[in-house]
């Protein structure tokens, strides 16, 4: 009786232990799939933070690109829509000294003064214009929706409005007047050299 106890709890112990080791490469898997994104997330949110805290230049504009960032992907849903075949945009985060998130070629966001205002801006011919300005990512991706559309309607005008390629007709070469008046010449004086062949025959 004593040895069949000593198994049981053994046994017990055993299947006890196996959970325990189970256990944390299970949560390990779990917070493998969810770090990148959070971490992500943290490293932003920890910029911004610093930012606002020092006031230091290079951490105004880790900043300015954090909260790019965060914009640029919420803009993901509106250009999964475009199609492929209109390539228009090529939005992209280009980190100079004032960062920008490019639209297009003559659209992008830019931070405002304070650093925490989001300004939409098109250049023009007529100079540099603020489509929007708002600290609020929903009122930018609204104004950049609107653009968007804008774009795309005024591309199906302009290639409706494109006149139908007319068929090339090649035109045949013209003869040079050197050769015109040279080729006169000569069959005009082949004509005299039969003609006075004649009468010196005549005459003979």
């Amino acid at each position: 009786m004593v040895t069949a106890r000593l198994k049981r709890g053994s046994t017990t112990s055993t299947k006890a232990i196996k959970r325990m080791s189970d256990a944390p490469n299970i949560g390990s898997h779990a917070v493998s799939e969810s770090q990148p994104t959070r971490l992500r997330d943290a490293l932003r949110q920890a910029r911004i933070e610093a930012a606002d805290r020092t006031g230091v230049v290079v951490d105004l504009r880790d900043a300015e690109v954090a909260r790019l960032e965060i914009l640029s992907e919420a803009l993901d849903p509106l250009f999964a829509q475009i199609p492929e075949r209109v390539d228009l945009f090529d939005r992209g985060i280009s980190q100079g000294e004032t960062p920008r998130l490019w639209i297009d070629v003559v659209a992008h966001v830019v931070m405002g003064r304070d650093k925490r205002i989001y300004r939409f801006v098109q250049d023009t011919r007529f100079g540099r214009i603020v489509i929007a300005e708002s600290h609020e990512i929903a009122a930018i991706v609204a104004a950049v929706t609107d653009y968007v559309a804008r774009r795309m309607i005024e591309r199906e005008h302009a290639l409706a409005a494109m006149p139908a390629p007319q068929p090339v007709v090649a035109e045949k070469p013209r003869r040079s007047a050197f050769w015109t008046f040279a080729l006169g010449f000569i069959v005009g004086g082949i004509a005299l050299f039969a003609l006075a062949l004649v009468a010196a025959l005549r005459n003979f």
